[in-house]
């Protein structure tokens, strides 16, 4: 539908996102584990740690070599394996473009725990809408699904670079972009389309997102904010440095 490429939001509340960066970088060096691996290791991998329904359901059970830790870790671990470079590569971009900001947001400890809980939602309805299934779930979508939800309500005209039709690049509002990905995975969803993408996963993972940000998010970003709120708001974090700096040294990174 679209390739995010990069956004005009910037950080007010927080140096760097260390926890975004180091969702990436993990998800990057579990993949490189376990192709390395080989393909044995990495079948036995996703039986091992993806999220399968009729095992957690308790409707079939993993042979005893398969069983590396108890299946309601795998509402969490699935999220971390991914079949190939481009769901990989697909996964973290979103993350990478969407997920700073969120993190921004919440605070480092408040967006990992939000991430983790929208990957788990995402499994959730998956698990509900196909509890026998056996096939196992992998992929950070449904994480990845909460945090553009988180962003689309944080953010929404907020202007972002776009991929369009996955050639063309366009500046949008964010609402644009993220409003017709969320209605795509609805829509999906609803049409039951037969393939091997879990589309329950992905809404899962965006009502998921949708629901906590308000819980999630610290008491003075507002909802829905517009570019001249975030302005202002810079402005003030602006001011405020300055402020500081009377009585010592401003930090090098010019915000908190």
């Amino acid at each position: 539908m679209f390739i995010p490429l990069h956004d005009t939001n910037r950080l007010r509340h927080i140096r760097f996102p260390c926890v975004t960066i180091g969702l990436i970088a993990l998800n990057i060096l579990v993949y490189c584990t376990t192709t390395l691996g080989g393909e044995d290791f990495s079948n036995a991998a996703m039986l091992g740690f993806g999220f399968i329904p009729s095992v957690v359901h308790h409707y079939a059970e993993l042979a005893p070599q398969f069983v590396v830790m108890p299946e309601r870790w795998s509402y969490l671990t699935y999220s971390f394996l991914h079949l190939d470079i481009l769901h990989l590569g697909g996964n973290m971009l979103f993350l990478w473009v969407f997920g700073d900001n969120v993190e921004d947001a919440m605070g480092h400890l408040r967006f990992l725990a939000f991430y983790l809980l929208s990957a788990a939602g995402g499994a959730l309805l998956h698990g509900l809408v196909a509890p026998e299934s056996q096939a196992p779930l992998i992929g950070a979508s449904g994480a990845v699904a909460g945090v553009v939800a988180a962003y689309l309500l944080l953010y929404p005209r907020n202007k972002v670079w776009i991929l369009a039709l996955a050639r063309i690049p366009v500046r949008v509002p964010a609402w644009w972009a993220l409003a017709a990905w969320v209605a795509l995975q609805f829509v999906m969803f609803l049409g039951m389309s037969e393939d091997q993408i879990s589309w329950a996963c992905h809404v899962g993972g965006v009502l998921a997102g949708a629901a906590m940000v308000v819980v999630f998010k610290r008491r003075d970003v507002p909802l829905l904010a517009s570019p001249e709120a975030v302005a202002e708001d810079a402005t003030s974090a602006t001011a405020g440095n300055v402020e500081v700096a009377e009585s010592k040294p401003a930090s090098r990174w010019g915000r908190q």
